[in-house]
């Protein structure tokens, strides 16, 4: 299927790693100019080689999407060096779970900083940009868990709430613009985070992930691939009457749609 993404410019935060480095290879391979930004220098050279390996144009920034200068710096170097930003993807982010009482003012910051305020400030940047183009693209990563939150899920539990709310309410500001805001809601998903869990614990990736997939209808975790195949059909031409909804991404184990 062709999905139109030949020439277009997509920004994805958090790029280096899991579901970013797979979603910024998915919109490499459909022909996208992708730009990544991430903390770390090493993984984002490495990524960005991957990305010319496809045999699209790649940028690479090192920055840190819960300060709002970094942002600034990438969305200004997107901009410098393509002219134009066609698809944002706000997907910087960890996992951050607590029992309520144990989260203290300096967790709930960071999380907000990072997953809410981060995307609010990559977005605010890039819309205006994608008013004068016409139109553009904009994905938010959240969680299936944010629908329907469980006791000791805080603070990711709100944040990616929030996430939702910010989808829903701009995919309706911004409709009469062409801007279509959507969001993937992940469940559980191969990641570096994992990886760097089950090594720090001395465990295989087969157990690890085998005992994270036993309430999973589907019996296993997910790949980011998976995850990135769905971003790349929410970006593009295929999806051009799909804006303002959530795709879980599962594996089928949240109990809302």
């Amino acid at each position: 299927m062709e999905l139109g993404l030949k020439g277009k410019v997509a920004a994805v935060t958090g790029g280096t790693d899991g579901i970013g480095r797979a979603t910024a290879l998915r919109l490499a391979q459909e022909g996208a100019s992708v730009a990544i930004c991430a903390r770390r220098q090493e993984p984002l050279d490495r990524t960005a080689a991957e990305i010319r390996k496809a045999g699209a144009e790649a940028l690479a920034v090192s920055a840190d999407m819960s300060k709002a200068a970094d942002i600034e710096r990438f969305l200004k170097a997107v901009l410098d060096r393509f002219g134009r930003i066609d698809i944002l993807v706000n997907n910087a982010g960890t996992s951050q779970r607590g029992k309520f009482l144990e989260v203290d003012d300096r967790t709930w910051d960071a999380d907000l900083e990072l997953k809410v305020f981060g995307a609010i400030r990559c977005t605010r940047l890039a819309v205006p940009h994608m008013k004068k183009q016409g139109g553009g693209r904009i994905v938010n990563i959240t969680i299936s868990s944010a629908k329907q939150p469980g006791a000791g899920s805080m603070p990711t539990s709100v944040s990616r709430a929030a996430g939702l709310a910010i989808t829903k309410a701009l995919s309706k500001e911004f409709a009469p613009d062409n801007i279509r805001v959507n969001t993937v809601c992940i469940g559980k998903i191969k990641s570096g985070q994992h990886e760097r869990r089950y090594t720090r614990e001395g465990r295989s990736a087969e157990a690890y992930y085998g005992e994270m997939s036993k309430d999973i209808p589907l019996g296993r975790v997910g790949e980011a691939e998976e995850v990135a195949n769905v971003i790349a059909f929410l970006v593009s031409d295929a999806a051009s009457y799909v804006t303002g909804t959530s795709v879980n991404l599962d594996g089928g184990i949240s109990g809302t749609l």
